[in-house]
């Protein structure tokens, strides 16, 4: 694992205004998210590390729907810097493994991607993983739709964030 330069946050470090927890807290006793990965939940993680893990989404909107997320919590997309990107790419190396562990070897059928608030169900950032995209339902090709207001694709998501100046 990586480690941040000094004066540099740390991938995982999110404002604390914008998760309500006390300084150095990494894990929300409201969020479903922390208590799934804390076992306080029943929820089969299918990875599970110190930096990363993931689950199957409650409500798949496609036959494979896994949900990549940081083990410790971080609010939504909106609240990433520039430093983050390396956790987003994380996020989807772990993604792919899931899915070829699955069996899943097209990984040109496959959409990644994060919800944009206000749409987000849950306020801990997660990375869907929906495969194949071409089984796609009616109501997931809505939710799950490139190019939208409240979906966001991964590379997307790092472009923005590599565009976001220091100060941000």
């Amino acid at each position: 694992m990586a480690t941040a330069d000094v004066g540099e946050p740390s991938q995982l470090e999110v404002s604390n205004k914008e998760t309500n927890m006390a300084p150095g807290e990494r894990y929300d006793k409201k969020c479903i998210f922390c208590k799934i990965i804390n076992k306080e939940v029943s929820a089969e993680l299918l990875h599970c590390d110190e930096e990363i893990s993931c689950f199957r989404d409650i409500k798949p909107g496609a036959p494979h729907h896994y949900l990549v997320v940081p083990s410790r919590h971080v609010g939504s997309c909106k609240t990433l810097t520039k430093h983050h990107v390396p956790l987003v790419q994380r996020m989807v190396e772990v993604g792919k493994e899931i899915l070829e562990k699955n069996d899943v070897t097209d990984l040109s059928d496959v959409r990644f991607g994060f919800h944009l608030p206000p749409f987000c169900s849950v306020g801990h950032l997660h990375l869907h993983v929906l495969a194949p995209a071409s089984q796609l339902g009616f109501m997931s090709r809505l939710f799950y739709r490139l190019n939208s207001y409240w979906f966001i694709t991964v590379d997307q998501l790092i472009q923005l964030l590599n565009a976001k100046s220091e100060t941000d």
